[in-house]
């Protein structure tokens, strides 16, 4: 089984954390938007033997896109691919989307679900006005509670993103975001700490001293707050920050993590076959002209047999899968395994990693570092 990811590089505004690529001109949409079928169709041979079980939409705000542009690409898919009979097809939304004043909001969820999106994906972050304008996103409290009241009325399968570690979230208002959001019934919670990425609004405004930089130590323990709020309601904490109900994971992200190919499609977008890693130009201009032109604006790293290793280590530790060291032994060589179980013995010792069932598992306690322990076991060639 394998995905398609499609990277709609397009937002209302600029959150000020975000250093993902986007536009928020939407002059090229049009254009973006026949390229994108385009590369659908130029990129077919590549997975001639797979079949695709996921679709989703990223970006950017995939939510700017109307009913019968999004239906154009989901169709190009189908028309070029093997596609599994009910396929998980996720669209990211922003609440001020789905919410439009002076329209039906009730019309917008139906539009989805008849052109064969079942899964939604809206970032809400945050349910205080405070922390939505400190990161300048372009949805309130009242619209992100609204659109939630009627998601649920049309989708059984909604996830929402939250944000914790925000300079100035006391742990009270985060528990009361995880209630807010647990009172929808949603059956899947993806949460991040917020990070300052380079060159973003947010770094410039800490390097001014404009905002208060985030704390670590209150990110880990608002972290570990969400875990025990969350498993005590029924999630599984199955990803280092996804948790879902049985039956709701995210079957496009687990496919990623456990190593399945997926092709991603637009600007910037990222491809994996499992022995290389491909990524498009991160400039709607050039991607435009390149696919115009019949090109694929891609740049292609062919995976050393460490590189593959060091990719399934970082991802198979942010889940509750874990590292197989058969798999390890198996894929990479027995001295692969042998390096693994030394180079892992000290975090073992810290109860930050246990193995079981000849799998190597982080411990609750050493999830929050887990990107860290990972980068001990990786290989240097």
């Amino acid at each position: 089984m394998a995905g398609i990811y499609i990277h709609i590089p397009f937002c209302k505004q600029a959150c000020h954390y975000c250093d993902f690529h986007f536009s928020t001109s939407l002059k090229k949409k049009p254009d973006l938007i026949s390229c994108l079928i385009k590369e659908l169709e130029m990129r077919k041979g590549e997975f001639q033997n797979q079949v695709v079980q996921t679709i989703y939409f990223g970006g950017g705000t995939p939510s700017l896109l109307n009913e019968s542009e999004l239906d154009s690409i989901i169709q190009a898919v189908y028309s070029n691919y093997k596609v599994i009979s009910n396929p998980e097809i996720t669209l990211e939304a922003n609440p001020d989307d789905l919410t439009i004043k002076g329209t039906d909001v009730h019309a917008v969820f139906k539009a989805y679900r008849s052109i064969g999106v079942n899964r939604l994906s809206i970032g809400i972050q945050s349910f205080f006005e405070r922390d939505l304008k400190l990161m300048n996103r372009a949805h309130n409290a009242e619209e992100a509670n609204g659109c939630l009241e009627v998601a649920t009325q049309y989708f059984d399968n909604i996830s929402l993103d939250l944000i914790y570690g925000i300079p100035g979230l006391s742990h009270e208002d985060w528990m009361e975001n995880i209630e807010m959001a647990l009172s929808f019934n949603i059956p899947h919670i993806s949460s991040y700490a917020l990070t300052i990425e380079p060159k973003t609004a947010l770094d410039a405004f800490i390097t001014k001293g404009k905002v208060k930089a985030p704390d670590d130590a209150i990110a880990q323990e608002q972290f570990h707050m969400l875990i025990e709020k969350l498993e005590h309601a029924g999630f599984v904490h199955y990803e280092l920050s996804n948790f879902g109900k049985p039956e709701f994971f995210s079957k496009n992200n687990t496919a990623y993590w456990q190593g399945k190919p997926y092709i991603g499609v637009g600007p910037s977008a990222h491809s994996f076959d499992g022995t290389s890693r491909g990524w498009n130009v991160r400039n709607n201009s050039k991607y435009i002209q390149a696919i115009e032109n019949g090109e694929l604006p891609m740049e292609v790293e062919i995976l050393s047999k460490t590189d593959q290793y060091n990719e399934y280590v970082m991802t198979g530790l942010r889940t509750i899968w874990g590292v197989s060291l058969e798999k390890v032994a198996q894929n990479f060589g027995e001295n692969y395994r042998t390096y693994i179980l030394k180079q892992s013995e000290k975090h073992r010792n810290q109860q930050l990693l246990y193995i079981e069932d000849d799998k190597l598992i982080v411990t609750k306690k050493g999830k929050f570092l887990s990107d860290g322990i990972a980068s001990d076991l990786f290989k240097i060639d």
